[in-house]
């Protein structure tokens, strides 16, 4: 195997750092030997630690593969059953009512720090690629924004973008601890991609936030476990002792998107009770999960994507459960994402979508809810009016929902509903569609009226490959077999051929992704994430030349 020639090369307390990506004038501000050895400094401390906890959930899934299910610790009752709660926190985190993510791209950024949106959460996740560039880049755009120097000037319509006088708190997601950084190695082995992605960002900006009276506010994805959690309240306990910034400084919100981690969700505010800053409802991510986690059942072979949605007891009880725990602690509970977007071509079709916008959020804050997520600039305004309307104070914390009587089985009641050829061909469209815009770079995606991140298509890949696998009846009668997959797919594939024109099919990276979805949904093994294998083919690493070492003992793949 070929490895990338060092572009730099650091000798530091924790071994030598090599970076294998490209440094460019604007790059080098972030890249700093300063910024690098701090990198450096909580890669050696804490990559053990990922490695060791990817194989618990390897060896986890391969239980629940043998029939086990998920249930609530026995060995955590007491953290369950006793009386604590959360650090307070700061007073620009008590109003949440309206958030706005996306990834963190320029534009992007200044739209979502002028929206009017209480809290911006810049996506270095599910809604962003992780090429190289993009990740730098990224920080650099947030490093201007915090310095309130951040512009832009669209190329195509000269028109020009600049910071209002208030902007959204600013929160940073980093990536889940399963991805891994090919372009930074540690000794020769890559380095967690959450923990350059979270070092970079806190070692430019904990100081500058300080000084604006907020601070350095993060979003945790994925956590699978609450000793997942222990490791992230680890990491920042060693940052903020490396930063002399004051213990507890750092405030983090843990998404609640994986089924496991809805058992464990005392336990996970109780290990960043320094550091907590509440939980969200992660829903699409939850679903995949859900999935995910049964694959190996085919009693548990899912409706519709579309009709798995917040009235599925599933859901409705995972949910409850955020906002009674979350608020036993003293802390916010906050709610999850409408993924509509405007549709200015169709009024009828943009008063549908709103509506159901309004719908989602007028249940939530009735729930109990603190804040909730849009996709969209254009839906700020309506989600903060129905927040304004049911919750006129900063949060609701003070309803306990002593009412809330959640089991396991609630969490792991199988939704109910039917399977369609239509729903099926969404799924293969928005994944091919969705992984081709990936594999370009761009991580976030509007297809169909909906805003597409990972998430939703993970959603889509994992239903189809469990259809297939189990052979799943359709509505008409019709079986889900792998000919009849095979068929949906070519035709799919032709569709967006004929849509998009032979010179984009050709460039846009729309058979890369056609194969790459074909080989994800056929696979004996189910594959744990689409970003793995899809980020080999991002960084370029089917090209010799151009390809960074990695360990393959360091990159988690399926427990099948």
């Amino acid at each position: 195997m070929a490895t990338a020639k060092a572009t730099v090369t650091y000798d530091t307390e924790a071994g030598t750092l090599e970076i294998l990506g490209h440094v460019s004038d604007s790059f080098a501000q972030i890249l700093t030997p300063e910024a690098l050895a701090f990198v450096a400094d909580l890669a050696g401390a804490f990559r053990g630690r990922v490695t060791e906890l990817l194989q618990r959930r390897r060896e986890v899934q391969g239980r629940y593969d043998a029939g086990e299910r998920p249930g609530f610790l026995s060995e955590t009752r007491e953290i369950r059953e006793s009386d604590w709660t959360v650090a307070p926190l700061p007073g620009d985190l008590l109003d949440r009512r309206v958030e706005i993510t996306g990834p963190v791209t320029r534009k992007l950024i200044i739209n979502a720090l002028n929206s009017g949106a209480n809290v911006f959460m810049a996506d270095f996740e599910d809604a962003t690629a992780p090429s190289w560039e993009n990740l730098v880049e990224g920080q650099v755009n947030l490093l201007d924004a915090i310095a309130r120097t951040i512009d832009f000037t669209d190329a195509a319509s000269g028109k020009e973008y600049k910071l209002a006088s208030e902007v959204a708190t600013l929160f940073v997601r980093p990536r889940g601890w399963h991805l891994w950084e090919s372009h930074v190695l540690l000794d020769g082995k890559p380095i967690p991609g959450a923990l350059l992605d979270f070092g970079l960002y806190l070692f430019h900006n904990a100081a500058p936030l300080l000084e604006r009276s907020t601070g350095p506010y993060f979003y945790l994805p994925k956590l699978q476990s609450h000793t997942e959690a222990r490791l992230w309240n680890d990491v920042f306990v060693r940052a903020e002792q490396r930063l002399s910034l004051e213990p507890g400084t750092i405030k983090a919100t843990v998404l609640i998107e994986t089924l496991p981690a809805a058992f464990e969700m005392d336990e996970i505010l109780y290990e960043l009770r320094d550091h907590s800053a509440g939980l969200n409802c992660g829903r699409w991510d939850y679903i995949f999960s859900f999935i995910k986690t049964f694959r190996a059942d085919a009693s548990f072979v899912l409706p519709d994507r579309g009709q798995v949605g917040m009235d599925q007891p599933f859901m409705t009880a995972y949910t409850t459960l955020v906002i009674q725990t979350c608020h036993r602690r003293g802390v916010h509970a906050m709610g999850g994402m409408a993924a509509q977007i405007p549709i200015k071509a169709d009024p009828e079709a943009n008063a549908a979508a709103l509506e159901k916008v309004r719908a989602d959020k007028l249940r939530e804050v009735q729930n109990g809810h603190d804040g909730t997520w849009v996709a969209h600039p254009g839906l700020v305004d309506l989600a903060r009016a129905v927040f304004d309307e049911h919750m006129p104070a900063p949060n609701q914390i003070e309803r306990k929902r002593s009412d809330v009587k959640i089991t396991a089985a609630d969490l792991i009641r199988v939704p109910e509903g039917t399977r369609s050829e239509e729903g099926l061909r969404q799924n293969v469209s928005v994944g091919i569609q969705y992984l081709a815009s990936w594999l370009g770079g761009n991580g976030c995606v509007p297809l169909y009226h909906l805003m597409e991140d990972a998430a939703t298509a993970e959603i889509s890949r994992t239903q189809v490959w469990q259809w297939q696998r189990y052979g799943a009846s359709l509505a008409d009668g019709r079986e889900v077999s792998p000919d009849f997959v095979r068929r949906v797919l070519d035709d799919e594939l032709g569709k967006i051929r004929g849509a998009v024109g032979e010179d984009r099919y050709t460039t846009g990276h729309f058979e890369q992704a056609g194969e790459l979805f074909r080989t994800l949904i056929t696979a004996e093994d189910y594959e744990e994430f689409l970003t793995l294998p899809a980020y080999a083919l991002l960084i370029g690493q089917s090209d010799p030349e151009n390809e960074p070492e990695s360990d393959p003992e360091n990159e988690p793949r399926s427990a099948s």
